[in-house]
């Protein structure tokens, strides 16, 4: 693949992308205006469908020839099947469901994996900011002023990985962002990826094996 191709997506979805075999059927919840699908059926000839709550997104999505039905993941994701997907994603929205806990329940029984990101609110740079100007900080990962954003379920690392346990879900591949954009994985330094990771992508499945894959 051309390195050009390869900063086509934000470093969140590339990370994304290279957890998702190829020709695999994917749903991408919240998929915005469909980059990601874009770029698995053009790199990974994958079947893509999306979930989309956006009136302007799902237009941007369909304009480009992509599957996307208009829906909210909070009420929608009940009414599709059991294992109909290889991968179901959400990438950078949990954080903004009302229903976390029930979401991830829906992503875990709809597909064989799912592939979850957001950002991380332990983040070394926003506790400094919360200390020091006693002000919820506002920057490139959440650029929104505290009255109009839509994180209403702020998230580490650390919670996530609770959650995970609670349940009984297996984290086959963890990696945390810096905010340059460098990855390392979460399972080899969990305490340094609380503290020093901005975003967080989890590779997750059913499996009931305890334990984190390579």
């Amino acid at each position: 693949m051309e390195e050009a191709d390869r900063k086509s997506i934000r470093v969140d979805l590339q990370l994304i992308a290279d957890m998702i075999e190829p020709s695999t059927r994917v749903l991408d919840v919240g998929c915005g205006n469909g980059a990601l699908l874009d770029y698995l059926a053009t790199f990974k000839q994958v079947d893509g469908r999306g979930l989309e709550i956006s009136t302007a997104g799902v237009n941007a999505c369909v304009s480009s020839g992509l599957s996307v039905i208009q829906g909210d993941a909070d009420r929608d994701l009940k009414d599709y099947p059991d294992d109909a997907f290889d991968y179901v994603v959400l990438s950078q929205t949990l954080q903004a469901m009302h229903a976390p806990k029930s979401v991830l329940e829906h992503l875990m029984r709809i597909g064989r994996r799912a592939i979850v990101s957001f950002p991380n609110f332990a983040y070394w740079r926003i506790r400094w900011y919360l200390a020091s100007r006693g002000r919820m900080p506002v920057n490139e990962t959440l650029p929104y002023q505290w009255h109009e954003t839509p994180n209403i379920h702020f998230c580490s690392i650390k919670d996530f990985q609770e959650l995970c346990r609670e349940l009984n879900i297996t984290v086959e591949r963890s990696i945390f962002l810096n905010h340059k954009g460098r990855a390392r994985r979460i399972g080899s330094a969990p305490f340094a990826a609380n503290l020093l990771g901005e975003q967080a992508v989890f590779l997750l499945s059913k499996r009931t094996a305890a334990g984190e894959g390579p």
